[in-house]
């Protein structure tokens, strides 16, 4: 089936992949590319409307995208947002200047008569900002319909031709109203909202059917949510001719690798477990840089998982979880030959094995994955699991990586998630992780002097993990975590927490 598509076209905002999936949110399909996709292109899609995305750039700057004219011949409505609104009034003919009076942050909006982009929201209203450029004066046919303090022309429209233009940030939380103006928008395309997630499990297992209709399917499984749905899909399209492969790394979290094969087990799948910690640790012996770390254990896994998979001689398909934003990513999108991160495709897996590569959830967001995973029914406490690292603990253990030092961080992991649960904070947070630090401190345990590690316990809050705040516990849960890893974990005596957001600093230490 193919479905409406909304086309949005990146100038390099921040939010682009943000716009796409409220549109989806809201029963629509949506498509990133190029902000100067070229006009045969845009045809060819289709869409019942274009997005013209936010960007850093100026729109005179040399070098700086620019939209097609094809987008304004299309003739289906077309919302211009930041830059984009920018570019919409340079290409028709209005004027942008650059500003000394910039906006960064909130800004309290004030509408100018009516228009149906703000349908439902106050006549004064706080939305996100963040330009430099302004429009000056708005191309012939548009009328200004919201202002700012800074920003005479914060929004624009021409109705005949229903092109809108919004200088600030409808897509972001900030903006409290900004949920109800996408919402006029789609209602202006007038598109079906075909996109859900019934449809789209229905749509996987027809063409996974159809894309595998004979030999075996190796799907390359961590125990997460993306490898999970993807084998999951899998088992519903082809049956048992799928062949889900887990390599033990020796750096899950604790007993990690017996709780996935009971899992799989359970979805009818006969896990392929392989344990391979020995190499792993052997291979990490003396080594403390994090990139090396990562280089080496990913490096490993593509050297064990090719000799399992070279088992199954009647194996014509290799299958992995890539989601959408990974595409968007190695596709040049934003204008660079961005090359596949190094956990996708498994190291170039597919050519040296001589197989097909099968991606279900290519088309994908990881909000829409966790929906489809309910959908299949999937447990709620793998479906919102935290994210967790694909070279496992090393990144979370600073300094040499040991069996011992993997344990004490293992047995750490549990106390923390175990009181984070039972505090129900779990869902509040969007990742949870503690990483052990190659410090050691003096301290006091009965009457006996210690001098043992500390660990470091780091909890955030982020929509989209681009940016991130540090969770505000409750200080009687960190109490609780504190006291229970001290007494509990053997070699730790102190525990501390990060209160850094990002930025500056990342989520993950390493």
């Amino acid at each position: 089936m193919r479905h409406e598509t909304i086309l949005i076209l990146d100038y390099g905002s921040q939010y682009t992949q943000l716009i796409a999936r409220r549109f989806r949110e809201l029963g629509v399909f949506t498509r990133i590319e190029r902000g100067d996709l070229p006009g045969n292109e845009i045809r060819a899609a289709s869409p019942v409307a274009i997005v013209l995305s936010g960007g850093p750039a100026s729109i005179d700057d040399p070098g700086s995208l620019i939209p097609d004219g094809a987008v304004w011949k299309s003739g289906v409505p077309v919302l211009g947002i930041c830059y984009g609104m920018q570019a919409m009034a340079a290409a028709l003919g209005g004027k942008v200047r650059h500003s000394e009076l910039r906006e960064y942050g909130l800004a309290e909006l004030e509408r100018v008569g009516e228009t149906g982009i703000f349908e439902g929201t106050p006549s004064r209203q706080p939305v996100w900002m963040s330009h430099g450029d302004s429009v000056e004066t708005p191309p012939p046919g548009f009328r200004v319909v919201a202002k700012t303090a800074n920003t005479p022309v914060a929004a624009m429209v021409d109705e005949g031709r229903r092109l809108i233009g919004l200088q600030f940030h409808p897509e972001v939380r900030h903006t409290p109203h900004g949920a109800e103006m996408l919402e006029s928008f789609v209602a202006l395309t007038g598109a079906r909202r075909d996109w859900n997630t019934g449809a789209i499990r229905e749509e996987l297992v027809t063409a996974l059917a159809a894309q595998a209709p004979e030999g075996r399917v190796i799907c390359g499984v961590s125990g997460g949510v993306d490898s999970t749905v993807t084998a999951v899909l899998l088992r519903e399209a082809i049956g048992d001719r799928v062949v889900p492969i887990f390599v033990d790394t020796g750096l899950l979290r604790q007993d990690e690798a017996r709780q996935v094969a009971a899992r799989f087990a359970g979805y009818g799948l006969d896990l392929d477990l392989v344990d391979a910690s020995e190499r792993f640790m052997t291979a990490l012996k003396g080594v403390h840089d994090p990139e090396r770390k990562r280089k080496i254990i990913g490096g490993l896994f593509v050297e064990v998982f090719e000799e399992e998979a070279r088992r199954f001689s009647d194996a014509r398909f290799l299958a992995q979880g890539t989601l959408y934003p990974d595409v968007i990513e190695s596709s040049g999108v934003r204008g660079t030959a961005a090359v596949i991160k190094t956990h996708h495709n498994v190291g170039g897996l597919p050519e040296r094995l001589g197989l097909e590569l099968i991606e279900p959830l290519r088309n994908l967001f990881k909000d829409e994955v966790r929906r489809l995973g309910e959908e299949l029914g999937l447990p709620r406490e793998l479906v919102w699991r935290h994210p967790f690292p694909g070279p496992g603990l090393a990144v979370r253990i600073l300094g040499e990586v040991s069996r011992e030092r993997v344990a004490t961080l293992q047995e750490a992991d549990r106390i923390v998630i175990e009181e984070i649960r039972a505090a129900k904070l779990y869902h509040d947070i969007a990742q949870a992780l503690c990483v052990l630090l190659p410090v050691r401190s003096v301290g006091v345990m009965g009457d006996r002097r210690t001098y043992e590690e500390v660990l470091a316990i780091r909890a955030v809050t982020t929509d989209d993990f681009m940016t991130a705040d540090w969770y505000r516990f409750p200080p009687e849960v960190l109490d609780r975590i504190a006291r229970r890893v001290v007494n509990e974990v053997a070699g730790i005596n102190r525990v501390v927490y990060d209160v850094t957001s990002k930025p500056p600093g990342t989520i993950e230490w390493e």
